[in-house]
Parts: C-alpha cells; structure tokens; sequence
C-alpha cells in the first residue's frame, strides 16, 4: 500500500519541530540554515511582482469600468481604514492598560545607538506621494514595492477594459499569466517546509529558546491583542454579515500557519488567494481587493506599531500624553500604507515614530532580540485579516457564493 504523503500544513509543522531541535542541540552548525529560509524568501519575492500585477489587471478589468472600479474601490478603502484603526486603538489600549515597559525600566542612553535599522521619517506628503506613484513600473517591480504596482495596475486594468476588443487580448494574455504564475507558486510552496526549518533553527540557534522567558509578559500581552482582534473584532464582522467565521478560518489555516512560522504575511500571500476562491469569494473580488490589502490592510502589523511604540516610551519611562499618543495613530494611518508585508518592515516605520516624539531609537533594540516571535503573530494576524476584508467586500458585492457543506469548527484541526 503506498504511503500519503503529509500534507503541506503537516509538513510545515514538522520543519517548525525539526527547526528548534536542530536549533537547540546543534547551535554551531544550525546558524548556517539560515541560508534555506532566504532561498525560500527570494523565491517568495521572485513570484510576487508578476503574480499581483496580473492577478489585479484581471481583477480590475473583470469589473469593467471605473464606476465599478471607483464603486469596489471605495468599499474596499472604507473598511481597510475602519479596520486599521480599531487596530491602532487596540494596540493602544492594550499598552496602556498592562504597561509592559514598566517592567524593563532602563536608563536613557547617553547617546544615540545604532539599531542596524535607517528610521523612517515622520510624515511626509511629498515622501508618501512619490512613493505612492511610480516613476519606473520595472523599477517598482524590481524592488516589490507593492504599492506602486497595485497603482500602474489600477490604471492598467481600467485602461485595458475600456479599449474593447483589442484589450480582451491583452486581459486575456495576463489571465494566463496568472494561471502560470500559480503553478510558479505550487512549486515554490513546495519549499517551504525547508524554508521554515532553516528559519526556526537559525533564530533557536542565535538567540536561544531562553530568549523568551525575560519578554514573557510583552510577548503574552501582545498576542493577547492579536487574539483579541481576530477572534473578537473580526469573529464580529462575520457575524455581523452572516459569513461563517471558522469555515473561513478553515479555508486559510495553510497560509495562516505559513506566514506564522516565516514571519512573513507575504509569504503566504498566492496561498491566500487561493483558498479565499475555494471559499467562494469571487475571482474578480479576490484580484483586486488581496493585493490592495497587502499595502493598505496589514492589521497585525499596525497594531504593534503603536503596542512596540508605547512599550518603548514606557522602558526610557519617557511619559506620551494622551493628544501625543492619538497624533502618533493619525500619523501611522498614513505613513504605514504600503509597508511590505514580510519581516522587520514594521520596525522602520516605529523608528520612524520614536525619532518623531523624541524617544530613543536604541529602544529598537530592546525589541530585536523577540522580534522574530512578535513578527510570526502579526503576520498571521495580516493574514486573516485580508482573508476577512476579501470575504466582506465579496459579501457586499453579492458575490459571495454559498456552499451545500461549509467546514465547520470541527474542520481547523490540523490533522
């Protein structure tokens, strides 16, 4: 009788075990593994360009006109900024509440220390527009900033829907495109249980499994957030739409448990699509509301700028007053749209924030030593949370299809 081979979930799972005992037993040889999580990301960033801009030029072109577009398009920015700042204020109101940098009161540095991370600016319009429209499309998809692609391809896709015939070639051409691209991405997904193994015995390895024990309390208050999110705010939305929360939850565990174990919510970002179409969210939908949420709906991540902010306010016990902390959320709402989701972005947008209100950069470093633990959570949050925006906005356009037998709670057992 021949043997079933594991799932992709259960793979993954075994290179995360694998990982932390080659990690820990092995420290001398295990910190070279690194090498097989950056060949799995590279692939990773290899896919990403060509597979969102064809993805969203089909998508946008399906719609079919710009009312449609605009029509989508405001929906999908509406909720994208109402979720965003429920996660802000989340994030603040979690921080503010258990004080976990109260429990690291340090000293002020005498002078400024390198983190190894070039600080964002405070806000800029001028920075936040060029960055938004691309000067170069090849240059924008050579650097996989996200952003200015979904731009190009917004222009793009309407351009391409409104020229008729002539353009059905060319949306016709992009949709095989994507086609390709999703046999690409079956591929490399087949790396990943290696990419997770090199990844997790590289961070045991380096930092060691003790590494968690003094950030025990940041790290349980932070997760605790990010539950709260997911299984409150967005658990809400559902229902509040009448869409089956957990046989969502069901749908999107492989991308979920992949962008936790690579701390990268653009990981798993072709699997999302995927499993969100088997849902039964509309192609079309999927197409332009994913990548979209890539740049402008990366929950996790924002509600941990203002959690990491703060924390490191409260570690130099340098005080932010009420008024500070609401303009510092006014400012992340814009200066974080088109953060990349893949690891340590977050951190250049919070240094960003702790040079704008005058605390110590070298607080960064108070967060390096975990941030691989905090990143895993706030990727799978992003994850679930464009799960969740795709699946709303396909409710509201009426193109959420329904299916005989939905996954129950049941069915998010990872056996």
């Amino acid at each position: 009788m021949k043997l079933k081979k594991p799932s992709l979930i259960i793979q993954i799972f075994l290179g995360m075990v694998l990982g932390i005992v080659v990690g820990y037993f092995w420290k001398d040889n295990a910190q070279g593994l690194h090498i097989l999580s950056d060949i799995f990301m590279r692939l990773i960033k290899m896919i990403i360009a060509p597979l969102v801009f064809s993805v969203l030029v089909v998508g946008i072109a399906k719609v079919g006109d710009f009312k449609s577009v605009g029509r989508i398009g405001i929906k999908t920015l509406l909720y994208f900024t109402s979720a965003a700042i429920v996660a802000l204020l989340l994030g603040l109101v979690l921080v503010n509440i258990f004080e976990p940098g109260k429990t690291m009161l340090i000293t002020l540095p005498a002078a400024a220390e390198s983190t190894g991370l070039d600080a964002a600016k405070g806000f800029d319009a001028k920075t936040f527009i060029e960055h938004l429209i691309p000067a170069s499309i090849a240059d924008a998809m050579a650097k996989n900033e996200i952003l200015p692609i979904v731009i190009f391809a917004l222009f793009f896709g309407v351009a391409a829907a409104s020229v008729g015939k002539g353009g059905k070639v060319v949306i016709s051409f992009f949709e095989s495109v994507s086609h390709i691209m999703f046999k690409v991405t079956n591929y490399v997904m087949a790396f990943a249980p290696l990419g997770v193994f090199g990844a997790i015995a590289a961070v045991v390895a380096k930092q060691g499994i003790g590494v968690l024990t003094g950030y025990i309390y940041l790290i349980s208050e932070f997760y605790l957030g990010l539950l709260l999110f997911v299984f409150v705010v967005l658990f809400l939305i559902c229902a509040s739409l009448k869409i089956k929360f957990f046989s969502l939850l069901s749908h999107i565990k492989e991308p979920v448990l992949l962008a936790f174990s690579t701390a990268s919510s653009e990981a798993a970002m072709p699997k999302t699509i995927e499993s969100l179409e088997k849902f039964g969210c509309s192609n079309r939908i999927v197409s332009f509301v994913l990548p979209l949420g890539y740049s402008f709906n990366l929950d996790g991540s924002m509600m941990y700028m203002t959690f990491a902010t703060v924390f490191i306010a409260q570690a130099y016990n340098v005080p932010m007053t009420v008024s500070q902390q609401i303009t510092m959320l006014l400012i992340l709402l814009v200066t974080s749209k088109g953060i990349a989701g893949i690891p340590r972005a977050s951190l250049v947008v919070i240094a960003g924030m702790l040079d704008y209100f005058h605390i110590p950069a070298a607080g960064l470093l108070l967060l390096l030593g975990i941030d691989q633990v905090l990143d895993m959570g706030r990727a799978a949050t992003n994850v679930v949370g464009n799960a969740v925006a795709t699946t709303v906005i396909s409710k509201w356009e009426g193109e959420l299809h329904t299916f005989k037998r939905e996954p129950d709670i049941d069915d998010l057992k990872l056996d």
